[in-house]
Protein backbone atom coordinates (compact mmCIF):
# COMPACT_ATOMS: atom_id res chain seq x y z
CA UNK A 1 0.00 0.00 0.00
CA UNK A 2 1.16 3.94 -0.67
CA UNK A 3 1.32 4.07 3.81
CA UNK A 4 3.39 1.23 3.57
CA UNK A 5 5.90 2.19 1.29
CA UNK A 6 6.03 5.56 2.65
CA UNK A 7 6.62 4.56 6.46
CA UNK A 8 9.36 2.22 4.82
CA UNK A 9 10.67 4.52 2.72
CA UNK A 10 11.36 6.97 5.87
CA UNK A 11 13.06 4.14 8.07
CA UNK A 12 16.05 3.70 6.10
CA UNK A 13 19.01 5.44 6.45
CA UNK A 14 20.50 8.36 4.39
CA UNK A 15 22.80 6.76 2.41
CA UNK A 16 20.01 4.11 1.83
CA UNK A 17 17.67 6.94 0.80
CA UNK A 18 20.03 8.46 -1.87
CA UNK A 19 18.98 5.10 -3.58
CA UNK A 20 16.42 5.98 -6.90
CA UNK A 21 12.68 4.88 -5.94
CA UNK A 22 11.79 3.55 -9.65
CA UNK A 23 14.83 0.86 -8.80
CA UNK A 24 14.31 -2.34 -7.51
CA UNK A 25 13.71 -3.21 -3.74
CA UNK A 26 16.77 -5.99 -4.07
CA UNK A 27 20.19 -4.17 -4.57
CA UNK A 28 23.33 -5.44 -6.17
CA UNK A 29 25.81 -6.98 -3.26
CA UNK A 30 28.55 -4.58 -3.91
CA UNK A 31 26.18 -1.52 -2.68
CA UNK A 32 25.45 -3.45 0.58
CA UNK A 33 29.40 -4.19 1.26
CA UNK A 34 29.85 -0.40 2.09
CA UNK A 35 27.35 -1.45 5.44
CA UNK A 36 28.96 -4.55 6.25
CA UNK A 37 29.20 -5.34 9.64
CA UNK A 38 26.11 -3.70 10.44
CA UNK A 39 24.22 -6.59 10.30
CA UNK A 40 22.03 -8.57 7.98
CA UNK A 41 20.77 -6.71 4.95
CA UNK A 42 18.16 -4.78 5.80
CA UNK A 43 14.38 -5.58 3.73
CA UNK A 44 11.79 -3.42 3.20
CA UNK A 45 9.62 -3.07 6.71
CA UNK A 46 7.51 -0.90 8.76
CA UNK A 47 9.80 0.44 11.83
CA UNK A 48 8.74 -0.54 15.45
CA UNK A 49 7.26 1.58 17.39
CA UNK A 50 9.84 0.65 20.44
CA UNK A 51 12.91 -0.69 20.70
CA UNK A 52 14.18 -2.97 23.55
CA UNK A 53 15.37 -0.73 26.23
CA UNK A 54 13.15 2.42 25.76
CA UNK A 55 10.55 3.86 28.18
CA UNK A 56 7.95 5.78 25.79
CA UNK A 57 7.18 5.73 21.90
CA UNK A 58 10.49 6.95 20.86
CA UNK A 59 13.07 5.00 19.01
CA UNK A 60 16.40 4.81 21.04
CA UNK A 61 19.04 4.58 18.43
CA UNK A 62 22.05 2.32 19.82
CA UNK A 63 25.24 3.30 19.03
CA UNK A 64 27.84 0.44 19.65
CA UNK A 65 31.06 -0.11 20.35
CA UNK A 66 33.11 0.13 17.32
CA UNK A 67 30.12 1.27 15.12
CA UNK A 68 31.37 4.62 12.98
CA UNK A 69 31.08 7.93 13.12
CA UNK A 70 29.17 8.15 9.81
CA UNK A 71 26.56 5.36 11.52
CA UNK A 72 26.12 7.27 14.54
CA UNK A 73 25.02 10.63 12.67
CA UNK A 74 22.81 8.63 10.52
CA UNK A 75 21.08 6.93 13.50
CA UNK A 76 20.43 10.27 15.28
CA UNK A 77 18.92 11.81 11.84
CA UNK A 78 16.53 9.33 12.16
CA UNK A 79 15.55 9.66 15.23
CA UNK A 80 15.11 13.55 14.83
CA UNK A 81 12.95 12.73 12.00
CA UNK A 82 10.91 10.10 13.62
CA UNK A 83 10.48 12.62 16.75
CA UNK A 84 9.07 15.42 14.32
CA UNK A 85 6.33 13.42 12.66
CA UNK A 86 2.85 15.66 12.07
CA UNK A 87 0.55 14.65 14.70
CA UNK A 88 -2.18 13.75 11.92
CA UNK A 89 0.95 10.95 11.04
CA UNK A 90 0.78 9.84 14.24
CA UNK A 91 -2.76 9.26 14.24
CA UNK A 92 -2.69 7.56 10.86
CA UNK A 93 0.02 4.71 12.61
CA UNK A 94 -2.89 4.10 15.53
CA UNK A 95 -5.62 3.29 13.24
CA UNK A 96 -3.43 1.31 11.20
CA UNK A 97 -1.83 -0.80 14.11
CA UNK A 98 -5.64 -1.82 14.64
CA UNK A 99 -5.72 -3.78 11.58
CA UNK A 100 -4.63 -7.35 11.35
CA UNK A 101 -1.15 -7.85 10.47
CA UNK A 102 -1.01 -9.01 7.16
CA UNK A 103 1.83 -12.21 5.91
CA UNK A 104 4.28 -9.43 4.93
CA UNK A 105 4.26 -7.53 8.01
CA UNK A 106 4.96 -10.84 10.17
CA UNK A 107 7.81 -10.93 7.96
CA UNK A 108 9.23 -7.80 8.07
CA UNK A 109 9.18 -7.71 11.87
CA UNK A 110 11.10 -11.33 12.17
CA UNK A 111 13.52 -10.02 9.77
CA UNK A 112 13.94 -6.78 11.98
CA UNK A 113 14.68 -8.53 15.31
CA UNK A 114 17.29 -10.90 13.40
CA UNK A 115 18.85 -7.34 12.40
CA UNK A 116 19.10 -5.85 15.70
CA UNK A 117 20.64 -9.35 17.04
CA UNK A 118 23.29 -9.35 14.28
CA UNK A 119 24.20 -6.03 15.86
CA UNK A 120 24.96 -6.90 19.24
CA UNK A 121 26.55 -9.95 18.15
CA UNK A 122 29.09 -7.58 15.77
CA UNK A 123 29.87 -5.16 19.16
CA UNK A 124 30.83 -8.51 21.25
CA UNK A 125 33.59 -9.53 18.44
CA UNK A 126 34.97 -6.33 18.65
CA UNK A 127 35.38 -4.99 22.28
CA UNK A 128 37.24 -1.84 23.77
CA UNK A 129 40.50 -2.91 24.37
CA UNK A 130 41.72 -0.16 27.60
CA UNK A 131 45.36 -2.47 28.13
CA UNK A 132 46.30 -0.98 24.70
CA UNK A 133 47.78 -4.60 23.70
CA UNK A 134 45.57 -4.44 20.43
CA UNK A 135 46.58 -1.32 19.49
CA UNK A 136 50.28 -2.58 19.56
CA UNK A 137 50.23 -5.45 17.98
CA UNK A 138 48.41 -3.84 14.83
CA UNK A 139 50.76 -1.19 14.94
CA UNK A 140 53.76 -4.12 14.85
CA UNK A 141 51.87 -5.45 11.73
CA UNK A 142 51.77 -2.04 10.23
CA UNK A 143 55.62 -0.97 10.34
CA UNK A 144 56.37 -4.87 10.25
CA UNK A 145 58.29 -5.32 13.72
CA UNK A 146 58.02 -7.90 16.35
CA UNK A 147 56.40 -6.84 19.65
CA UNK A 148 58.47 -6.69 22.40
CA UNK A 149 56.67 -9.20 24.97
CA UNK A 150 58.35 -7.07 27.54
CA UNK A 151 56.45 -4.17 26.91
CA UNK A 152 52.79 -5.88 26.33
CA UNK A 153 53.58 -7.39 30.06
CA UNK A 154 54.72 -3.81 31.82
CA UNK A 155 53.13 -1.27 29.69
CA UNK A 156 50.62 -0.03 32.52
CA UNK A 157 53.04 -0.14 34.82
CA UNK A 158 54.13 3.58 36.37
CA UNK A 159 57.60 3.37 35.72
CA UNK A 160 58.68 1.28 32.38
CA UNK A 161 61.89 0.72 31.83
CA UNK A 162 63.27 -1.01 28.45
CA UNK A 163 67.21 0.15 28.61
CA UNK A 164 69.42 -2.18 26.01
CA UNK A 165 66.28 -3.51 23.88
CA UNK A 166 67.42 -3.23 20.40
CA UNK A 167 64.38 -1.65 19.39
CA UNK A 168 65.08 0.23 16.36
CA UNK A 169 63.59 3.05 14.43
CA UNK A 170 60.53 0.88 13.24
CA UNK A 171 59.77 -0.48 16.92
CA UNK A 172 60.04 2.86 18.34
CA UNK A 173 57.56 3.97 15.84
CA UNK A 174 55.48 1.00 16.87
CA UNK A 175 56.16 1.69 20.33
CA UNK A 176 54.79 5.13 20.26
CA UNK A 177 51.36 4.34 18.86
CA UNK A 178 49.74 2.99 22.50
CA UNK A 179 51.85 5.37 24.45
CA UNK A 180 49.95 8.54 22.98
CA UNK A 181 46.66 7.50 24.86
CA UNK A 182 48.82 5.71 27.81
CA UNK A 183 47.94 7.02 30.88
CA UNK A 184 49.92 4.76 33.36
CA UNK A 185 53.49 5.40 32.64
CA UNK A 186 55.05 8.60 34.20
CA UNK A 187 58.76 7.40 33.99
CA UNK A 188 59.90 6.08 30.24
CA UNK A 189 63.48 4.59 30.05
CA UNK A 190 64.33 3.97 26.50
CA UNK A 191 67.71 4.26 27.00
CA UNK A 192 70.66 2.45 24.67
CA UNK A 193 67.95 1.10 21.66
CA UNK A 194 69.52 2.79 18.96
CA UNK A 195 65.85 4.73 17.86
CA UNK A 196 67.88 7.20 15.70
CA UNK A 197 66.46 10.15 14.59
CA UNK A 198 63.27 8.81 12.91
CA UNK A 199 62.32 6.56 16.11
CA UNK A 200 63.52 9.60 18.17
CA UNK A 201 61.01 11.87 16.29
CA UNK A 202 57.98 9.55 16.76
CA UNK A 203 58.70 9.71 20.51
CA UNK A 204 58.43 13.17 19.78
CA UNK A 205 55.27 13.52 18.48
CA UNK A 206 53.84 10.30 21.36
CA UNK A 207 55.07 13.41 23.72
CA UNK A 208 53.01 16.30 22.01
CA UNK A 209 49.56 14.32 22.92
CA UNK A 210 50.57 12.29 26.10
CA UNK A 211 50.29 14.20 29.00
CA UNK A 212 51.15 12.00 31.93
CA UNK A 213 54.89 11.24 31.31
CA UNK A 214 57.13 13.52 33.20
CA UNK A 215 60.36 11.95 32.85
CA UNK A 216 62.11 10.29 29.67
CA UNK A 217 65.62 9.33 29.42
CA UNK A 218 67.03 8.67 25.17
CA UNK A 219 70.41 8.58 26.19
CA UNK A 220 72.65 6.62 23.37
CA UNK A 221 70.24 6.40 20.92
CA UNK A 222 71.92 8.16 18.00
CA UNK A 223 69.13 10.92 17.78
CA UNK A 224 71.52 13.38 15.70
CA UNK A 225 69.94 16.82 14.30
CA UNK A 226 67.12 15.47 13.19
CA UNK A 227 66.27 13.80 16.63
CA UNK A 228 67.01 16.91 18.38
CA UNK A 229 64.90 19.17 16.39
CA UNK A 230 62.01 17.38 17.17
CA UNK A 231 62.52 16.86 20.61
CA UNK A 232 63.05 20.92 20.25
CA UNK A 233 59.42 20.91 18.33
CA UNK A 234 57.93 18.64 21.39
CA UNK A 235 59.15 20.77 24.08
CA UNK A 236 57.94 23.49 22.98
CA UNK A 237 54.30 22.41 23.50
CA UNK A 238 54.95 19.80 26.19
CA UNK A 239 54.00 21.31 29.23
CA UNK A 240 54.43 17.71 31.33
CA UNK A 241 58.02 16.75 31.40
CA UNK A 242 59.84 17.64 34.14
CA UNK A 243 63.02 15.27 33.76
CA UNK A 244 64.95 14.42 30.49
CA UNK A 245 68.22 12.84 29.21
CA UNK A 246 69.96 13.18 26.04
CA UNK A 247 73.04 11.97 26.79
CA UNK A 248 75.32 10.22 23.56
CA UNK A 249 73.09 11.30 20.88
CA UNK A 250 75.53 12.67 18.56
CA UNK A 251 74.38 16.11 19.31
CA UNK A 252 76.82 18.64 17.14
CA UNK A 253 76.37 22.61 17.02
CA UNK A 254 73.63 22.67 14.90
CA UNK A 255 71.35 19.99 16.92
CA UNK A 256 72.50 22.51 20.07
CA UNK A 257 70.64 25.26 18.59
CA UNK A 258 67.66 23.43 18.21
CA UNK A 259 67.77 22.27 21.64
CA UNK A 260 68.65 25.92 23.05
CA UNK A 261 65.58 27.09 21.07
CA UNK A 262 63.17 24.69 23.12
CA UNK A 263 64.86 25.85 26.03
CA UNK A 264 64.35 29.49 25.78
CA UNK A 265 60.84 29.15 25.49
CA UNK A 266 59.94 26.01 27.85
CA UNK A 267 59.66 26.86 31.43
CA UNK A 268 58.35 23.39 32.59
CA UNK A 269 61.76 20.92 32.42
CA UNK A 270 63.48 21.03 36.02
CA UNK A 271 66.69 18.88 34.77
CA UNK A 272 68.22 17.78 31.02
CA UNK A 273 71.33 15.74 30.95
CA UNK A 274 73.30 16.78 27.61
CA UNK A 275 76.38 14.77 28.39
CA UNK A 276 78.58 13.15 26.29
CA UNK A 277 77.96 14.73 22.65
CA UNK A 278 79.96 16.88 20.32
CA UNK A 279 78.55 20.39 21.11
CA UNK A 280 81.71 22.74 21.05
CA UNK A 281 82.75 26.29 19.66
CA UNK A 282 79.46 26.49 17.26
CA UNK A 283 76.94 25.86 20.45
CA UNK A 284 78.48 27.86 23.10
CA UNK A 285 76.82 31.24 22.46
CA UNK A 286 73.05 29.68 21.96
CA UNK A 287 73.62 28.04 25.42
CA UNK A 288 74.40 30.85 27.21
CA UNK A 289 71.56 32.64 25.67
CA UNK A 290 69.46 29.66 26.75
CA UNK A 291 70.58 29.70 30.21
CA UNK A 292 70.91 33.04 30.71
CA UNK A 293 66.88 33.73 29.80
CA UNK A 294 65.29 30.35 30.91
CA UNK A 295 63.74 30.19 34.48
CA UNK A 296 62.51 26.58 34.92
CA UNK A 297 66.07 24.54 35.19
CA UNK A 298 67.38 23.66 38.03
CA UNK A 299 70.16 21.21 37.16
CA UNK A 300 71.91 21.02 33.82
CA UNK A 301 74.78 18.74 32.85
CA UNK A 302 76.64 19.58 29.74
CA UNK A 303 79.85 17.41 30.60
CA UNK A 304 81.76 15.60 28.14
CA UNK A 305 81.53 17.94 25.38
CA UNK A 306 84.00 20.20 23.54
CA UNK A 307 83.07 23.48 25.03
CA UNK A 308 86.15 25.67 25.47
CA UNK A 309 87.70 29.22 24.20
CA UNK A 310 84.89 31.58 23.53
CA UNK A 311 82.47 28.93 23.50
CA UNK A 312 83.17 28.20 27.56
CA UNK A 313 83.28 31.62 27.88
CA UNK A 314 79.71 32.48 26.61
CA UNK A 315 78.00 29.61 28.81
CA UNK A 316 79.91 31.04 32.50
CA UNK A 317 78.15 34.72 31.20
CA UNK A 318 74.89 32.72 30.85
CA UNK A 319 75.33 31.24 34.34
CA UNK A 320 75.93 35.11 35.54
CA UNK A 321 72.86 35.77 33.91
CA UNK A 322 70.57 32.76 35.56
CA UNK A 323 68.92 33.05 38.44
CA UNK A 324 66.99 29.80 38.88
CA UNK A 325 70.17 27.08 37.96
CA UNK A 326 70.78 25.10 41.06
CA UNK A 327 73.34 22.87 39.99
CA UNK A 328 75.67 22.96 36.70
CA UNK A 329 78.23 20.24 35.35
CA UNK A 330 80.55 21.55 33.22
CA UNK A 331 82.99 18.81 33.66
CA UNK A 332 85.31 17.12 30.90
CA UNK A 333 85.51 20.44 28.50
CA UNK A 334 87.83 22.80 28.06
CA UNK A 335 87.27 25.70 30.12
CA UNK A 336 91.30 26.47 30.31
CA UNK A 337 92.44 29.67 32.19
CA UNK A 338 89.95 31.75 30.25
CA UNK A 339 87.31 30.05 31.03
CA UNK A 340 87.73 29.99 34.60
CA UNK A 341 88.18 33.29 34.85
CA UNK A 342 84.47 34.27 33.42
CA UNK A 343 83.32 31.66 35.74
CA UNK A 344 84.96 33.65 38.66
CA UNK A 345 83.00 36.72 36.86
CA UNK A 346 79.94 34.32 37.29
CA UNK A 347 79.80 33.61 40.71
CA UNK A 348 80.57 37.35 41.68
CA UNK A 349 76.80 38.28 40.69
CA UNK A 350 75.53 34.79 40.97
CA UNK A 351 73.28 34.20 44.22
CA UNK A 352 71.39 31.28 43.50
CA UNK A 353 73.90 28.17 42.39
CA UNK A 354 75.19 25.44 44.82
CA UNK A 355 76.53 22.91 42.96
CA UNK A 356 79.53 23.44 40.38
CA UNK A 357 81.59 20.77 38.72
CA UNK A 358 84.44 21.94 36.51
CA UNK A 359 86.20 19.27 37.08
CA UNK A 360 88.72 17.69 34.00
CA UNK A 361 88.55 21.44 32.33
CA UNK A 362 92.44 21.88 31.77
CA UNK A 363 92.35 24.85 34.20
CA UNK A 364 95.90 25.91 35.21
CA UNK A 365 97.17 27.39 38.13
CA UNK A 366 96.46 30.96 36.87
CA UNK A 367 93.25 30.09 35.90
CA UNK A 368 92.40 28.69 39.71
CA UNK A 369 93.70 31.65 41.25
CA UNK A 370 91.44 34.12 38.61
CA UNK A 371 88.58 31.87 39.58
CA UNK A 372 88.98 32.15 43.28
CA UNK A 373 88.45 36.08 42.93
CA UNK A 374 84.60 35.54 42.51
CA UNK A 375 84.35 32.85 45.16
CA UNK A 376 85.88 35.14 47.61
CA UNK A 377 82.29 37.24 46.85
CA UNK A 378 79.87 34.03 46.50
CA UNK A 379 77.78 33.24 49.52
CA UNK A 380 75.64 30.15 48.20
CA UNK A 381 77.81 27.63 46.63
CA UNK A 382 77.97 24.73 48.95
CA UNK A 383 80.09 21.81 46.38
CA UNK A 384 82.92 22.84 44.26
CA UNK A 385 84.60 19.91 42.25
CA UNK A 386 87.65 21.21 40.56
CA UNK A 387 89.48 17.16 40.25
CA UNK A 388 91.87 16.38 37.61
CA UNK A 389 93.11 19.55 36.74
CA UNK A 390 96.62 21.18 36.17
CA UNK A 391 96.07 23.77 38.90
CA UNK A 392 98.72 21.94 40.83
CA UNK A 393 98.76 22.59 44.89
CA UNK A 394 99.21 26.44 44.38
CA UNK A 395 95.88 26.65 42.56
CA UNK A 396 94.14 24.69 45.33
CA UNK A 397 96.01 27.10 47.96
CA UNK A 398 94.49 29.93 46.19
CA UNK A 399 91.00 28.13 46.51
CA UNK A 400 91.25 27.88 50.26
CA UNK A 401 92.77 31.60 50.34
CA UNK A 402 89.76 32.99 49.26
CA UNK A 403 87.13 30.74 51.47
CA UNK A 404 89.72 32.58 54.36
CA UNK A 405 88.54 35.81 53.29
CA UNK A 406 84.95 35.23 52.86
CA UNK A 407 83.53 34.66 56.13
CA UNK A 408 79.79 34.29 54.56
CA UNK A 409 81.54 31.28 52.19
CA UNK A 410 78.43 28.44 52.06
CA UNK A 411 81.32 25.61 50.84
CA UNK A 412 81.11 22.63 52.58
CA UNK A 413 82.60 20.43 50.13
CA UNK A 414 86.31 20.95 47.89
CA UNK A 415 86.94 18.00 45.32
CA UNK A 416 90.45 18.25 44.89
CA UNK A 417 91.10 14.78 44.12
CA UNK A 418 93.87 13.61 41.71
CA UNK A 419 95.74 16.82 42.66
CA UNK A 420 98.86 16.79 45.02
CA UNK A 421 98.88 19.52 47.60
CA UNK A 422 101.92 20.44 49.89
CA UNK A 423 102.46 21.29 53.12
CA UNK A 424 101.76 25.40 52.62
CA UNK A 425 98.63 24.17 52.07
CA UNK A 426 97.98 21.54 54.76
CA UNK A 427 98.73 24.23 57.18
CA UNK A 428 96.18 26.53 55.44
CA UNK A 429 93.72 24.23 55.72
CA UNK A 430 94.07 23.85 59.82
CA UNK A 431 93.27 27.52 59.66
CA UNK A 432 90.32 27.65 57.06
CA UNK A 433 88.77 24.38 59.42
CA UNK A 434 88.42 26.53 62.06
CA UNK A 435 86.38 29.52 60.52
CA UNK A 436 84.57 26.28 58.93
CA UNK A 437 84.05 23.32 61.35
CA UNK A 438 81.88 21.43 58.65
CA UNK A 439 84.48 22.01 56.00
CA UNK A 440 85.40 18.42 53.54
CA UNK A 441 87.96 18.54 51.07
CA UNK A 442 89.23 15.84 49.05
CA UNK A 443 92.33 15.36 47.39
CA UNK A 444 95.18 12.70 46.28
CA UNK A 445 95.50 12.62 50.21
CA UNK A 446 93.15 13.33 52.81
CA UNK A 447 94.24 16.78 54.41
CA UNK A 448 93.83 15.35 58.19
CA UNK A 449 95.61 12.77 57.56
CA UNK A 450 98.63 14.52 55.18
CA UNK A 451 99.94 15.61 58.90
CA UNK A 452 99.51 12.86 60.92
CA UNK A 453 101.06 10.64 58.99
CA UNK A 454 104.55 12.45 59.36
CA UNK A 455 103.99 12.45 62.98
CA UNK A 456 104.31 10.54 65.68
CA UNK A 457 101.34 9.96 68.07
CA UNK A 458 101.98 12.22 71.53
CA UNK A 459 102.80 10.33 74.83
CA UNK A 460 101.10 12.27 77.26
CA UNK A 461 97.87 12.94 77.94
CA UNK A 462 96.33 16.45 76.67
CA UNK A 463 98.98 15.87 73.66
CA UNK A 464 97.14 12.43 72.82
CA UNK A 465 93.51 13.66 73.59
CA UNK A 466 94.39 16.52 70.99
CA UNK A 467 94.96 14.47 68.56
CA UNK A 468 92.09 12.34 69.13
CA UNK A 469 89.71 15.33 68.92
CA UNK A 470 91.60 16.44 65.70
CA UNK A 471 91.59 12.89 64.27
CA UNK A 472 88.01 12.59 64.44
CA UNK A 473 87.31 16.25 63.33
CA UNK A 474 85.05 16.36 67.24
CA UNK A 475 84.11 19.66 69.04
CA UNK A 476 84.98 20.20 72.51
CA UNK A 477 82.04 21.93 73.61
CA UNK A 478 79.75 18.94 72.50
CA UNK A 479 80.47 17.15 75.17
CA UNK A 480 80.39 19.67 78.03
CA UNK A 481 77.04 20.79 78.20
CA UNK A 482 77.41 21.62 81.80
CA UNK A 483 79.54 24.62 80.88
CA UNK A 484 77.27 27.60 80.91
CA UNK A 485 78.02 30.21 78.11
CA UNK A 486 79.26 33.57 79.50
CA UNK A 487 78.80 32.51 82.69
CA UNK A 488 81.15 29.64 85.39
CA UNK A 489 83.32 27.74 83.53
CA UNK A 490 84.37 25.38 86.12
CA UNK A 491 83.32 21.76 86.52
CA UNK A 492 83.57 19.11 88.81
CA UNK A 493 86.24 16.06 88.31
CA UNK A 494 82.65 13.68 87.81
CA UNK A 495 81.13 16.22 84.83
CA UNK A 496 84.80 16.17 83.60
CA UNK A 497 85.57 12.30 82.96
CA UNK A 498 81.87 12.19 81.97
CA UNK A 499 82.73 14.87 79.11
CA UNK A 500 85.64 12.96 78.00
CA UNK A 501 83.67 9.48 77.60
CA UNK A 502 81.17 11.63 75.41
CA UNK A 503 84.08 12.29 72.46
CA UNK A 504 85.02 8.75 72.79
CA UNK A 505 88.57 9.44 74.42
CA UNK A 506 91.21 6.56 73.88
CA UNK A 507 93.12 7.98 77.15
CA UNK A 508 93.11 5.41 79.81
CA UNK A 509 91.99 5.92 84.25
CA UNK A 510 95.75 6.49 84.82
CA UNK A 511 95.94 8.96 81.94
CA UNK A 512 92.88 10.75 82.94
CA UNK A 513 93.74 10.85 86.40
CA UNK A 514 96.64 12.42 85.63
CA UNK A 515 95.50 14.99 83.37
CA UNK A 516 92.62 16.11 86.47
CA UNK A 517 95.60 16.31 88.49
CA UNK A 518 97.47 18.64 86.04
CA UNK A 519 94.81 20.45 85.49
CA UNK A 520 93.17 21.07 89.70
CA UNK A 521 96.75 21.88 91.09
CA UNK A 522 95.02 23.08 94.18
CA UNK A 523 93.16 20.02 94.86
CA UNK A 524 89.67 21.65 95.16
CA UNK A 525 87.54 19.03 92.99
CA UNK A 526 86.70 21.55 90.03
CA UNK A 527 88.64 22.23 86.76
CA UNK A 528 88.13 25.32 84.91
CA UNK A 529 87.08 24.35 81.33
CA UNK A 530 88.73 27.37 79.89
CA UNK A 531 91.91 26.86 80.91
CA UNK A 532 91.64 23.47 79.92
CA UNK A 533 90.77 24.83 76.06
CA UNK A 534 93.46 27.10 76.29
CA UNK A 535 96.21 24.25 77.15
CA UNK A 536 94.33 21.55 74.40
CA UNK A 537 95.07 24.35 71.51
CA UNK A 538 98.97 24.86 72.87
CA UNK A 539 99.94 21.26 72.96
Amino acid sequence: MVFSKQLMKESMLPSVLEVNDTEPESESDSEWDNLRGIGSRPTSRPQKAFSRGSTDNKTVSRAGKGQSPALSRALSSEVSREENVPSEQDDDDNALENKPADSSEKETVSAEEEWDTDLELEDMKEPYDPTGHSCYKAACKVFGVVPVSYFLRHMNDTELIMMHHGLGPQSAKALAVPLVTNTSILKLNLRDNWIEGLGGAAIAEMLKENCYITEIDLSENKLGERGAQALSSMLLENTTLVTISLSGNDFDDHAAKHLAEALVSNQKVESMVLSHNMMGDGAGEALGNAIAENTGLKTLNLSWNCLRGKSSIAVAKGLGANIFLRKLDLSYNGFGKDGAAALGEALKVNNVLEDLNISNNQIPPEGAVRFAMGLKENKTLKILSMSRNPMQSAGCYGILKSMEGNPESAIETLDFSDIIVNKDFDELYNKVKEMFPNLQVKHERNADSFSFKTSKVPKDPLGKLKYHIKKNNLKLEDSFDSVEEGGSALITRAEFQLGLKGIGTCLTMEEVQQLMDDLDKDNCGEIDFREFSTLLKKA
